[in-house]
């Protein structure tokens, strides 16, 4: 099994050097990635170099495109939600744009850091009508806590690669019941069931032998596609749809 899942990390390093393409803009690179956003447009960033450092940004996108997508982050809920999902990778804002500093030596991990941002703030707060009162992660929170489940928030873990990985939420082991992790998905999408699987084929190789991931999947609006369910199911990766919640209750109390 080990070199199985060895073998499938390789493929996907590969994968994504493979899918990646830069070309020069004026003063900086753009580099555009394999990840897509909510519209299915590739994600890109923005490279300069000052001196020995590196500059990367989005170049103020992310965030831009979600307030005019309807998504209003001007609340200060919003907003501390928004600044502890980019500290969780190290990366900054500045106004609408995020950006992270990086060297020769952090460069890789700095890069990769910008980009799981990037797909965390599209996921976290897009939301698919603009006059949805809480945020998906709120609800998840509330839940657990109301459930009387006990958990960490924002928890990250370096892989077997060396990348930090970031789950939403990690349910400690507790005599006989293993270390749950768990992601939140409010736009299921092949780009993201990718992201969340080879996410967790790097970390489980680091973890304790029966630590066990979870996927709480918003369906408030929309089914949770199956071709969605069967990728993180060949990964076993437990999907709960949010309408399903209560049925995992005994399950993640223990």
């Amino acid at each position: 099994m080990s070199m199985n899942v060895e073998s499938l990390i390789d493929g996907y390093y590969s994968w994504l050097k493979d899918k990646t393409a830069w070309k020069q803009a004026k003063d900086f690179v753009e580099i555009t990635t394999p990840y897509l956003d909510h519209h299915n447009d590739y994600i890109q960033i923005y490279l300069k170099q000052d001196g020995n450092e590196y500059y990367l940004t989005d170049d103020s996108y992310t965030i831009s495109d979600l307030i005019q997508s309807g998504c209003s982050l001007d609340t200060p809920k919003r907003q501390k939600l928004l600044d502890m999902t980019l500290n969780g990778f190290g990366v900054h804002r500045k106004m609408d744009e995020i950006y992270v500093k990086a060297n020769q030596d952090n460069f890789s991990i700095s890069k990769h850091n910008l980009v799981q941002s990037i797909l965390s703030v599209n996921d976290m707060f897009y939301l698919a009508r603009s006059n949805v009162s809480n945020l998906f992660f709120e609800d998840v929170k509330t839940w657990l806590e109301k459930s009387e489940i006990r958990f960490l928030e924002q928890v990250p873990f370096v892989g077997k690669s060396g990348y930090m990985r970031h789950y939403d939420f990690v349910i400690p082991k507790f005599k006989h019941a293993p270390e749950r992790m768990i992601q939140i998905i409010n736009n299921p999408s092949k780009s993201k069931a990718e992201e969340i699987a080879f996410g967790w084929l790097d970390t489980k190789d680091v973890r304790n032998e029966h630590a066990q991931a979870y996927a709480f999947v918003n369906d408030n609006e929309k089914e949770v596609p199956e071709n969605f369910k069967d990728a993180l199911n060949n990964y076993d990766i437990k999907i709960i749809a949010w309408s399903d919640r209560s049925q995992f209750v005994d399950e993640l109390v223990a």
